[in-house]
C-alpha cells in the first residue's frame, strides 16, 4: 500500500529538489526527471501531475534529483527541425511565368487553364473593361468568358439567398 502525498508535501519535495540542483524555478528541475519516449518530461506535464498523479511526481522527484549524489541533466529529445513541415511539392512562380503559362494556354486554347490563371476580378471591373474593348472594336474572349463567369455565379448566389429566405 503506497502512501498519498499532501500537496505540501509534494510542494516542500519541489523546493527541495529546486534548491539541490540550484535552479531559478520549479520548471527547471523537469530537465532531470526522464520520460519513456525519451528527453525529459514536459513542464506542462509535471504541472498537471501535480494534480492528477502527486504520487508519481514525487517518487519521480525523489528517485532522480534527492536520491542521487549528483542528479544528472537528461538529454532533450530530438525534435522536427522549424520548418521541417514547409511543403516542398508546391511550386513558386513569379509574375512572368504566370504570364508565360498564360500565353501557353491562351495559344493552346485551354479555356480551363486561363481560368485558373488569371487574376479573379470583381463585376465592376469586369464590366468596365467588357465595354472599354467593344469600343476599341476589340473583342477579348476571355474577358466575356470572366462576365459570364461571374454572372453565373452572381445570379446562383442570389437563388441560394431567395431559397433561405423563403424557407425561413
Amino acid at each position: 500500500m503506497t502512501q498519498r502525498v499532501t500537496s505540501k508535501e509534494l510542494e516542500d519535495l519541489i523546493s527541495k529538489a529546486t534548491k539541490k540542483i540550484r535552479a531559478k524555478k520549479e520548471n527547471d528541475i523537469c530537465r532531470y526527471i526522464p520520460i519513456g519516449s525519451g528527453g525529459y518530461i514536459h513542464h506542462f506535464t509535471m504541472r498537471k501531475m501535480k494534480h492528477e498523479d502527486p504520487n508519481t511526481l514525487a517518487k519521480w522527484i525523489k528517485k532522480f534529483i534527492i536520491d542521487p549524489e549528483a542528479p544528472k541533466n537528461v538529454t532533450p529529445k530530438k525534435r522536427a527541425a522549424r520548418g521541417s513541415r514547409k511543403r516542398r511539392d508546391q511550386y513558386v512562380f513569379n509574375k512572368q511565368d504566370i504570364e508565360r503559362l498564360l500565353n501557353m494556354a491562351r495559344l493552346s486554347g485551354d479555356k480551363e487553364m486561363i481560368r485558373k490563371l488569371t487574376p479573379r476580378k470583381d463585376l465592376r471591373t469586369i464590366k468596365r473593361e467588357l465595354i472599354s474593348s467593344i469600343r476599341h472594336g476589340r473583342i477579348e474572349q476571355e474577358l466575356w468568358d470572366s462576365y459570364v463567369e461571374v454572372m453565373a455565379l452572381h445570379a446562383l448566389s442570389q437563388s441560394a439567398e431567395a431559397q433561405a429566405a423563403t424557407s425561413a
